[in-house]
């Protein structure tokens, strides 16, 4: 029993530092802002199971697709980070204007992916594959992913103690961590390439 719980442990962890959800809460408000209750627990459940979707199935056959694409860890990483960009300087620019593109439509992209689930988690599961075995890295993945939904849920508390003007002014701020986050996934993607050949 104990060998099982240390291999929980150690399974979670990884995960747990990789999708760093923490980080994610002030990106999450920022693109969720405007959206009544209702919208964003749709959008939280939806963003959620993409994620999980996702991850399953590039836990079973993410090395056999990547290699059949001819897809690599640093490409996906580059592609991941342009289109987060592109979605950091909307909310940017148009934070605030009626013509913005519909927040409903964030749950999957960007949230589910590349946010939530991204390059660096989905290396994470294959590393934790290798060393503990699927059903560690399910059970762990399924841990971490309920817990995002946990914390995502209960946003709401940051934004009531931010107040409305306060919770405008930490959009923006996290609009330009979410770029930088974009330029850092292509940045570290672009060096990887340029390293290897």
């Amino acid at each position: 029993m104990a060998y099982s719980y240390k291999i929980f442990i150690l399974s979670f962890i990884p995960l747990f530092v990789a999708i760093d959800v923490l980080g994610l809460v002030p990106i999450f408000l920022s693109l969720t802002g405007k959206m009544n209750p209702k919208e964003k627990k749709k959008l939280i459940t939806d963003a959620t199971l993409t994620a999980l979707a996702v991850s399953l199935v590039f836990l079973f056959g993410g090395r056999m697709i990547f290699n059949f694409l001819g897809i690599t860890e640093n490409d996906f990483r580059v592609g991941g980070g342009i289109v987060l960009l592109v979605l950091a300087i909307v909310e940017l620019v148009f934070a605030g204007e009626d013509n913005r593109t519909p927040q409903t439509s964030v749950g999957v992209v960007p949230i589910g992916i590349p946010l939530i689930i991204g390059p660096a988690v989905l290396t994470t599961l294959l590393i934790v594959v290798d060393s503990y075995g699927y059903l560690a890295a399910v059970i762990a993945l399924l841990a971490n992913l309920f817990l995002v939904w946990l914390i995502f849920r209960n946003s709401n508390l940051i934004i009531r103690i931010m107040g409305e003007a306060g919770s405008k002014a930490f959009a923006k701020v996290a609009a330009l961590f979410m770029a930088a986050i974009a330029i850092m996934m292509i940045r570290v993607g672009l060096t990887a390439m340029i390293s290897a050949k």
